[in-house]
């Protein structure tokens, strides 16, 4: 006799488990014609043919399943701080939350647990909104390019730094951007191989440096060379007082 299975699992080693493997799919069906009743004390009735014709009532494997409530039980970059209240897909907070471990269904029970109140502080990795962590993070690998004239005076300001701020693809409103201690002019091109840093303060709460290179602009004959991956060069730092912090800060690779 033909088995199947054993031949599967022969051709096949690691089908063993496939086989075993559970589904939780279900199917509600309905029979087109129903089959008739029997008389009392009567013999059963045959069941023919069409009477093993079903029709497709429901299938559970497209019905829209609810959104899925959890509790965060750790800060997580870019998402929340513990104690906050997740709604997500079923499949996205099993994936990305759950089987992690980085949240916990939000029952009653776990909201008192995770809860942030007076009497259980923040930890230290809470900041002003969920967002912080993964910004400093950016910015502060950040090789920021000044560019400014080769041929006319200049003084750098704030609007400068924001203004390349968005040719990086960041918004950073002036107010937001602290200034080296030293004023900085130029056309000057001793200022083209030296670097300093800005301090950046999100939300009006945490600080962040940002490494910044002047580099001068021109057209024609004036313009100077371009530099292939310039920002993975070290740079002599323009304000020494700003050495000891720019060696540590993180170089862009």
């Amino acid at each position: 006799m033909f088995s199947f299975s054993s031949f599967i699992t022969k051709s096949c080693p690691n089908a063993i488990n496939l086989l075993k493997q559970q589904s939780r799919n279900t199917f509600i069906l309905k029979r087109r014609w129903p089959p008739p009743l029997h008389k009392k004390g009567g013999k059963p009735s045959k069941f023919r043919g069409r009477h093993f014709v079903y029709d497709l009532v429901q299938d559970t494997n497209i019905i829209k399943k609810p959104d899925l409530k959890i509790i965060l039980n750790q800060f997580v970059d870019g998402v929340g701080n513990m104690g906050d209240i997740l709604t997500l897909r079923p499949m996205v907070a099993y994936r990305d939350f759950l089987m992690p471990g980085l949240a916990v269904y939000a029952t009653p029970d776990n909201i008192l647990k995770y809860q942030v109140t007076d009497e259980k502080p923040t930890t230290e990795n809470t900041y002003s909104s969920p967002y912080v962590q993964r910004t400093i993070n950016l910015l502060s690998n950040l090789v920021l390019q000044i560019t400014m004239s080769k041929m006319q005076p200049w003084t750098l300001q704030p609007w400068h730094v924001k203004a390349s701020f968005r040719k990086s693809g960041f918004f950073v409103p002036e107010y937001a951007i602290e200034m080296p201690p030293v004023e900085i002019k130029g056309p000057d091109l001793s200022l083209q191989d030296k670097e300093f840093f800005i301090t950046v303060t999100i939300n009006k709460t945490e600080k962040v440096n940002v490494r910044c290179r002047i580099h001068h602009w021109a057209t024609g004959l004036d313009r100077l060379p371009w530099v292939e991956n310039h920002w993975k060069q070290p740079k002599e730092p323009l304000i020494p007082e700003q050495a000891p912090i720019l060696e540590k800060m993180p170089l862009r690779e």
